[in-house]
């Protein structure tokens, strides 16, 4: 059985510190021994699935690195999903436990047949779940199900072997071409990205893997709260590598800008998770940031192609990583070499070779991958969150209150909306009080921060609806592109009229 750890042995001394967090330092000989002791421990409550629901820190990546050991299937639960979105991942893939940083977590019900808090892991709880299913339905080798950030409010599970990430991470750290990279994790490790690029990857590689919790460094659910507490972190750890996402891009470039000295240790930022536009990548250099843009799904195990100090080219999304194969057809880019075992609970997914993206793109002369949009109506924000917006406008458009609600968010760093209600009598305030309840059951990233009016209803305009009823999105941005710019200059605390 190949895990991250037996392909250790050589790469550290005993005394040397693997992973750093907010408040302890952990030696190689220290690590062996805690996720050795977890994996027994895990073993003897005869745990096949666990879920893990916690902030990033060294706990994390220990529980992580047992699971691999005890041949645990892993579901690492994302800190920013809402209540809806947590219960819907526990009820596609059933488990038998979870572990937690509380004695209970709020969102999810049926908790308690038995809690034990786990020796040697401070503030660290294993809640065996009464509700355990069914655990038919995930296909064979499945080591770990990731649910995606949720482009909708049931987000897919998608199952990969660990000799699947495994190989993925040496392919990526082969790439950068960085010895012994000290990696700083800005992103929640239940981001596959961050968890096969941030650690798996340093540690294959004999690097320093830190870990700081989320909230230390000011980030609240999926955005940035306390931006300069984020800097800090950064200056005071100065690491080699960093994955960043669009918007985390444009902090560092903003604050380099405002006299922030970017670490001269810096030398690897892989940005993706969404559309970077290339001034910004221009900017981030000129700032000292060596920013190399990037292309990924988790259906194939996280990255696909990447720019890297010995191959690049301005505006592209790099090459692709040499295990993979990548073609276009009918202008989607389809990948096979690394494709997911399937979706949970979808067995009709299972055993294909090749991923078809949903992504317009193309390759030019060199190799590289140009990305032009997407087939769908998929929005990704400068956050790097996948959002359907026809999920988001049906939570709204179920309320009587509202005749039209077209959602937009591409590349930005929140949502925002156009709408009109079915009595033109309806007051602001009563539109504010229900936006506000609504957003209440959607993750944060989904919320609608700033609205505006439409002047008119869209079955008024024959050129942005469709016949069957369907809003014409491009139409419909460009036609008020101008009052959707307008909602992105003002303070998200207000609405416009």
């Amino acid at each position: 059985m190949t895990t991250i750890l037996s392909r250790l042995d050589g790469l550290y001394d005993g005394d040397q510190v693997v992973v750093r967090g907010s408040t302890e330092s952990v030696t190689y000989s220290a690590l062996l021994q805690r996720c050795n002791d977890l994996a027994a421990l895990l073993k003897q409550h005869r745990i096949g699935r666990l879920a893990l629901h916690l902030d990033n820190g060294p706990d994390w990546l220990i529980v992580d690195l047992a699971c691999q050991l005890a041949e645990i299937c892993l579901l690492p639960l994302p800190t920013f999903f809402s209540s809806r979105q947590l219960q819907h991942a526990l009820r596609e893939t059933p488990v038998d436990a979870i572990v937690t940083g509380h004695i209970a977590v709020a969102e999810i019900p049926e908790q308690g047949t038995e809690t034990v808090r786990l020796p040697g892991i401070a503030e660290l709880w294993l809640s065996h779940l009464s509700s355990s299913g069914n655990h038919t339905l995930i296909p064979e080798s499945t080591g770990k199900i990731t649910y995606t950030s949720g482009s909708t409010g049931s987000p897919k599970g998608v199952c990969l072997s660990n000799q699947q990430l495994i190989d993925q991470a040496m392919f990526l750290g082969s790439a950068v071409g960085l010895p012994k990279p000290r990696h700083l994790c800005l992103l929640p490790l239940s981001t596959l990205l961050e968890n096969v690029a941030g650690i798996y990857a340093p540690l294959l590689f004999g690097g320093e893997v830190i870990v700081p919790a989320l909230k230390e460094m000011g980030v609240c659910g999926s955005s940035i709260a306390e931006p300069a507490s984020l800097i800090e972190t950064i200056t005071k750890h100065q690491p080699n590598t960093l994955i960043l996402t669009p918007q985390l891009l444009q902090l560092l470039v903003v604050s380099a800008r405002n006299g922030w000295q970017v670490p001269k240790s810096l030398k690897f930022a892989a940005v993706g998770g969404g559309k970077v536009a290339s001034q910004l990548l221009a900017q981030a250099w000129l700032s000292g940031i060596p920013a190399y843009q990037g292309y990924g799904l988790s259906e194939c195990a996280s990255v696909v192609s990447l720019n890297t100090p010995r191959d690049q080219a301005t505006g592209s999304c790099g090459k692709p990583l040499p295990h993979l194969h990548m073609k276009i057809v009918n202008g989607e880019i389809v990948v096979s070499g690394n494709a997911i075992l399937g979706y949970a609970n979808t067995p009709s997914s299972w055993g294909q070779q090749a991923i078809h993206t949903g992504d317009l793109g193309y390759l030019d002369a060199r190799g590289f991958l140009h990305i032009l949009g997407r087939r769908n109506n998929l929005l990704i924000s400068s956050y790097g969150r996948n959002i359907n917006p026809e999920w988001v406008e049906s939570e709204f458009l179920a309320n009587p209150l509202f005749a039209d609600f077209v959602v937009f968010g591409d590349a930005k760093p929140h949502c925002v909306a156009l709408l009109s209600t079915r009595d033109s009598n309806t007051s602001d305030q009563e539109i504010e009080a229900a936006i506000e309840r609504i957003n209440q059951q959607l993750p944060d990233y989904a919320h609608i921060l700033n609205w505006n009016r439409l002047p008119t209803l869209l079955t008024k305009n024959p050129a942005l609806i469709t016949d069957n009823g369907r809003p014409k999105r491009a139409a419909i941005a460009r036609h008020y592109a101008t009052r959707i710019n307008r909602l992105y200059d003002m303070p998200v605390e207000e609405s416009t009229l």
